[in-house]
């Protein structure tokens, strides 16, 4: 499939902004930023307006809850995210408030963890979400009741200096964004 860096269409400055920072700076997150990531979230559309999302988030001044998030981290995820001043661990209800299992709920908290993302842009922040932990090891950390399933783990702050990254990392972290072109995705005819 080939991709590119150039953008197809017009798109929103926030999304052109926006990407998976490895770098970051150590300087503190203020709350009330804090506060308006988790606001956009809440506003994401959802399944029966259920919003089943749930976050669990550190700063790094509350070390404790936050080397717990940090301590889940796969070790290559660790060698970077060791900087970022906001740790948090998004995770959903499996059952919808009657009971029965909530289908849609991951795709919820995707729609949930991508406002959040863009609010954090349109802030000066950055984010990297995080596939690359230990599920068991959250669960037993943050005492996570079975009725909820677990999400990406994102790592939140302001820009830091790439030239103190690894290189392998430094490399990725400078290297144009690259995207598929929508003909590889986008269809306008059945397969």
């Amino acid at each position: 499939m080939e991709s590119s860096t150039d953008f197809e269409s017009v798109i929103l400055d926030v999304i052109k902004d926006r990407r998976s920072k490895r770098s970051y700076s150590e300087k503190a997150i203020e709350p009330e930023k804090i506060k308006s990531i988790f606001e956009a979230a809440r506003w994401a559309p959802s399944g029966m307006n259920e919003q089943p999302w749930t976050y669990i988030y550190a700063t790094k001044e509350q070390s404790e809850l936050w080397r717990k998030l940090f301590d889940t981290l796969n070790d290559a995820n660790k060698v970077w995210a060791q900087h970022a001043p906001l740790l948090l661990l998004s995770l959903v209800r499996k059952l919808h408030l009657n009971g029965r299992a909530n289908t849609s709920a991951k795709y919820d908290l995707g729609g949930a963890n991508a406002f959040l993302t863009l609010q954090a842009v349109e802030l000066g922040l950055h984010t990297h979400q995080m596939g690359g932990y230990d599920h068991k090891k959250a669960i037993a950390n943050l005492n996570i009741p079975d009725t909820y399933e677990l999400g990406v783990m994102i790592a939140i702050g302001y820009s830091g200096d790439p030239e103190k990254l690894e290189d392998h990392l430094k490399t990725r972290e400078l290297a144009p964004r690259q995207r598929y072109l929508q003909e590889a995705f986008v269809m306008n005819k059945t397969f």
